[in-house]
């Protein structure tokens, strides 16, 4: 690991001071047992196929067929009810209204031609309009007329724009740690679609999956994102143990809620196809994942204060060192904690506006499964993040103060040697 960074004329210093060799030892030793124990459990758990057999029933019978909207006509729609709704209230506003859209082919039987679309005037389906770029699906009626309807929209052109403009921005702000990230996020892809998604498909254990997988992309992504070095490392750490600590407090909120990890209708859905899906393992593990962005995100900007705090004054010591970052730490708590519940409250909105609208009382709606998954995920990563700050500043404030007092045993008032290496 690097320990001689670019020289920092501050205070009485002249340059910054190196970490010690011992402590630069333990560290490396401590990154590489995490590494051999990752790596041996990779081995155990990796998937034996990159992508498991598909079932029959989830096989795709339908090939969609893109094509353009060129003209479209709506009109009122006239829809018999048959009496009596019953249980069911009609909506208070007017439905929208059907139409017919004309829509060009470009690929299948019929490339070239225009075919007519209709959309009834259903709650939640979409209105074309000319210009839309649509995915239809071709049917054959019985006296072998070729009929289209509605599938989705075509999205990979607007995607992909996003996505540039996205890997643009990062480079040009990040700058070479900006590539890095963007190398790293393919990492992470790569890591979920190869190992975690198949092993859990497999039938192994979604827990222990999840955990390697989440200690690979660690100790993968932080070092090619930000260097390696003993602030990446400390960073490193303190992510690896914040996400024991994690899976712990998961398994105990979990079990203690009785939840069963079927609170929303994908996993339920999932299980019907993959018996051997444990899925309360599944929520246990997607509670790891979910918590491992923000627990990046809560280290690597705890050791790199606590090494610009330092940098800036070398002759802070270790508890000073400490105080300063977890004023920075308690601050980033702050923003993160509701970070946290907006994002989760945002995902989880539809069913919120449910049981608002049925007038539930809040004790009942926290605490029903499909809500109180989303509040089980937002404490456990709330207070991985809390432990996560004490605990990597407190690391970073060792590391970095460990060669202080090596540096500062014999001052030397006279500027530094450029041309000579310091060492601890």
């Amino acid at each position: 690991m690097d320990s001689h960074g670019p020289a920092h004329p501050v205070g009485d210093s002249g340059a910054r001071a190196p970490v010690d060799t011992r402590v630069r030892r333990i560290l490396a030793a401590a990154i590489g047992v995490a590494v051999i124990i990752t790596a041996v459990a990779a081995v155990v758990l990796w998937p034996p196929k990159a992508h498991p057999p598909t079932p029959p029933s989830l096989a795709q019978k339908v090939t969609p067929i893109a094509g353009t909207v060129g003209f479209v006509r709506f009109y009122e729609c006239n829809f018999a009810t048959g009496g009596d709704t019953g249980a069911f209230p009609q909506p208070s506003v007017a439905p929208p209204p059907c139409e017919t859209a004309q829509v060009l082919v470009h690929n299948g039987p019929d490339r070239g031609q225009v075919v007519s679309v209709d959309q009834l005037g259903f709650a939640g389906l979409p209105t074309l309009r000319v210009g839309d770029k649509v995915l239809l699906v071709r049917g054959v009626s019985t006296n072998g007329t070729a009929t289209y309807g509605f599938y989705d929209f075509q999205r990979s052109r607007p995607l992909t724009l996003l996505a540039l403009v996205f890997a643009l921005v990062v480079v040009v702000v990040g700058r070479w740690r900006g590539l890095g990230a963007l190398v790293g996020l393919g990492i992470t892809w790569l890591v979920m679609i190869r190992f975690i998604l198949p092993a859990i498909l497999e039938g192994k254990d979604p827990v222990a999956v999840s955990l390697v997988g989440a200690a690979i992309i660690v100790l993968v992504v932080l070092f090619v994102a930000h260097g390696v070095n003993e602030r990446t490392a400390t960073a490193v750490l303190g992510t690896l143990v914040s996400l024991v600590a994690v899976e712990i407090i998961a398994h105990l909120a979990v079990h203690g809620s009785a939840l069963s990890g079927l609170g929303n209708e994908q996993t339920g859905f999932l299980q019907g196809f993959v018996a051997n899906v444990r899925v309360q393992g599944l929520l246990l593990g997607g509670i790891v994942i979910g918590s491992l962005g923000v627990l990046n995100d809560i280290t690597v900007t705890q050791a790199s204060a606590i090494w610009e705090i330092h940098d800036a004054n070398p002759t802070r010591g270790r508890f000073d060192l400490y105080r300063s970052g977890m004023r920075v730490g308690r601050d980033h708590i702050a923003s993160t904690v509701y970070t946290l519940v907006l994002a989760y409250a945002g995902a989880a909105l539809p069913i919120l506006l449910l049981f608002t609208l049925a007038s539930q009382p809040l004790s009942q709606v926290v605490t029903a499964e499909n809500v109180a998954e989303e509040v089980v995920r937002t404490l456990v990563g709330s207070i991985g993040l809390v432990l996560a700050v004490p605990l990597t500043t407190a690391l970073a404030a060792l590391v970095v103060t460990s060669g202080t007092r090596n540096h500062h045993a014999n001052p030397d008032t006279s500027p530094p040697d450029p041309d000579h290496e310091v060492t601890p």
